[in-house]
């Protein structure tokens, strides 16, 4: 069906020229075809869609659908879209559900080819993608991207493997994201001259400005646990070419608050740039990736965003090749329930409370320190409580119980203790756990630490809080990842588990998410896998006890 013919009028913000003019932009067939300076009685604003340089999908907990109809109402037309959550559990099989499913709604996912699958060889995943694999992934021409490359160690070593992949994303034309946290120097320019091209780890100015002189694009990150944003938004005064703006991992409930155009808003009323702000999130992300997304250019997509004024930035419309998606936060497109099968892999036993005991072999511990708003994680060493000769969860002092439990074959769990997540009762548990996604809960008592995790194994996968009689869960059926239902169902579910994780006595800004990240062995310090203790550091197991 041919798309119909319009016109909008207003003010029309061309980041590309760098100007706002007075006049009337005409749309046919999806696309551009003129532009008309003109005095004109509107006084809205037209601006590019906005583009999230780089998210999972998965992290919200939705599927691509689904997060669509949160998205387009805060003007996302696009986003770079990392599958490797998916990838993690089923593989190729996920990718092409996510592919799929996205296909399904106007917005614009632009999938990368999942480098590090599993991120590392120290824990168990659902799936393994090697060299031919990702070969098979990039010949496809909707795979846009080989997505970030976190076994930086490989990089800089030159494994084999590693190599072999960059090597592919080269033959093909596509660009490498980076993943490389705390690197700097001449690592950082070694990292950059392998061919990866991107960063979105940085959490110093210093590692940002070592990359960016490497030659790398530097994206800003803003998600639920991790927040880089106000250490980095600096760059968008002298590096405006050289940065983009991401979400990389957004849970359901912040997204239904805003997306990019709060990062927008918050840029623009910390007095930077009009153009330069809205660069680093259209222009730079569109020519970067070689995306098909508008820049209100003659011939352009029409992907168009329209707000009341730069000031308040209040999203009147999203328009994405010529639809008007979404209209002062009413969704107009429609989008069906999902049919069919739900992919899953979920092989997991229930525990029973002696699974989780840990022998005390000395009284001093290697402690994981989580701090609120970052992915790394400090090392401590300290006493540890012994009951009974094992050791146990200390309140007082906030060390608690961790375990990472394999979802995908019979495993005994492996446990820790970390510090910060700050609860006095209770316990939670995930099966979103970067980046194999076993099973990770922390607690107090070993009662609610098991029956949290039991909660997930009989549901095959999702979230759940166990405080002595009340019991709170919310399903995530596709891969233990994703809910198919309503966007702002799972959204309201997630925010009455995530306010009662709070309750538990948690001063995190978001412990569902931070919990997520424990279990991420390539961020340093010290993280916990379903195979033990693990020094990010030395990329090496290492003793709980000292």
């Amino acid at each position: 069906m041919a798309k119909k013919t319009f016109s909008i009028s207003g003010n029309i913000v061309d980041v590309v020229g760098r100007r706002i003019l007075r006049g009337t932009i005409f749309v046919e067939n999806g696309k551009i075809s003129g532009i008309k300076e003109e005095d004109c009685e509107e006084t809205q604003y037209i601006l590019p869609g906005f583009i999230d340089a780089h998210i999972h999908i998965e992290s919200s907990m939705l599927i691509p659908s689904e997060f669509a109809r949160i998205a387009m109402k805060h003007g996302t037309v696009a986003t770079v879209s990392d599958p490797h959550e998916i990838a993690n559990v089923l593989g190729i099989k996920g990718i092409n559900f996510m592919i799929e499913d996205a296909a399904r709604v106007p917005l614009k996912f632009y999938f990368g080819a999942p480098s590090c699958v599993p991120a590392t060889p120290f824990e168990t995943s659902g799936a393994v993608l090697g060299v031919d694999e990702i070969e098979q992934l990039l010949s496809r021409k909707e795979i846009k991207y080989l997505s970030e490359m976190m076994n930086f160690p490989g990089v800089l070593s030159e494994n084999e493997e590693v190599m072999n992949k960059l090597a592919i994303a080269k033959k093909y034309g596509k660009p490498v994201d980076g993943h490389a946290p705390g690197v700097l120097g001449e690592d950082a320019r070694k990292y950059a001259h392998a061919g990866i091209s991107t960063d979105h780890e940085c959490f110093t100015m210093e590692e940002a400005l070592d990359k960016i002189k490497a030659g790398m694009k530097v994206q800003i990150r803003e998600g639920s646990a991790a927040k880089n944003f106000e250490t980095l938004v600096p760059l968008v005064a002298e590096y405006s070419g050289d940065i983009m703006f991401c979400s990389d991992d957004k849970h359901p409930d912040d997204l239904a608050e805003g997306h990019i155009n709060e990062l927008i808003k918050r840029s623009l009323k910390k007095g930077y740039n009009l153009f330069d702000v809205l660069k680093a999130c259209t222009l730079n992300p569109r020519e970067h990736y070689n995306l098909d997304t508008g820049m209100l250019q003659n011939g352009d997509p029409a992907d168009m965003v329209i707000i009341n004024n730069p000031e308040e930035f209040e999203i009147l419309a999203t328009y994405i090749d010529g639809e008007k998606v979404s209209e002062n936060g009413r969704l107009l497109t429609e989008i069906t329930p999902l049919q069919g099968e739900l992919p899953n892999l979920f092989n997991a036993s229930p525990l029973e409370e002696r699974d989780i005991h840990v022998p005390a072999k000395t009284s001093k511990i290697k402690l994981i320190e989580a701090l609120d708003g970052q992915l790394v994680t400090p090392v401590s060493e300290v006493s540890i409580n012994v009951r009974n000769g094992f050791a146990v969860s200390d309140v007082g002092e906030d060390i608690l119980k961790i375990v990472v439990y394999n979802r995908y074959s019979g495993a005994k769990p492996a446990v820790a203790f970390i510090r910060n997540f700050g609860f006095k009762h209770g316990a939670i548990a995930s099966t979103v756990a970067h980046d194999s996604h076993n099973i990770i809960a922390v607690g107090v008592e070993d009662e609610d630490i098991v029956r949290a995790i039991n909660r997930i194994v009989a549901s095959n996968g999702g979230i759940a809080l166990s405080d002595g009689d009340k019991q709170l869960h919310l399903a995530l059926p596709v891969a233990g990842l994703m809910s198919p239902e309503n966007a702002y169902a799972v959204a309201e579910a997630y925010d009455t588990i995530n306010k009662a994780s709070k309750e538990l006595g948690s001063q995190l800004n978001a412990p569902f998410m931070t919990l997520s990240f424990m279990a991420l062995l390539v961020i340093p310090e010290l993280k916990l896998s379903d195979k033990g203790l693990f020094d990010g550091n030395k990329f090496a197991f290492t003793e709980l006890f000292i």
